[in-house]
C-alpha cells in the first residue's frame, strides 16, 4: 500500500467518523452529551480538512468542478 492509498482510506475513514458524531449530534438525550458529539465532530471535520488539504496540494485528491448549467438546473428544481 502506497502513501496515497493510506491518505484515501484515511480521508474515507474520517468521513465516515464525521458522519457518526454528526448522528451522535443529532441523537443526543442530553445538552452535555450533544456538546461532546458537536466537539468530537468539530476535531475531525478538521482531520477532515487536513488530510483533504494535503491529498490537494500533492494532487491526489481533486474534486471535479460542477457545470455551471447543472448548477442552475439544480437551483431550478428546488426553487419550485
Amino acid at each position: 500500500m502506497n502513501d496515497k492509498e493510506l491518505m484515501e482510506n484515511m480521508l474515507l475513514l474520517e468521513k465516515g467518523v464525521c458522519d457518526l458524531y454528526l448522528h451522535g449530534t443529532i441523537e443526543s438525550s442530553s445538552p452535555e452529551v450533544q456538546q461532546s458529539f458537536k466537539t468530537a465532530l468539530n476535531d475531525s471535520l478538521g482531520m477532515q480538512g487536513t488530510i483533504y488539504s494535503q491529498m490537494k496540494s500533492k494532487g491526489w485528491y481533486s474534486p471535479d468542478c460542477a457545470e455551471q448549467s447543472k448548477v442552475e438546473q439544480l437551483k431550478q428544481k428546488f426553487s419550485a
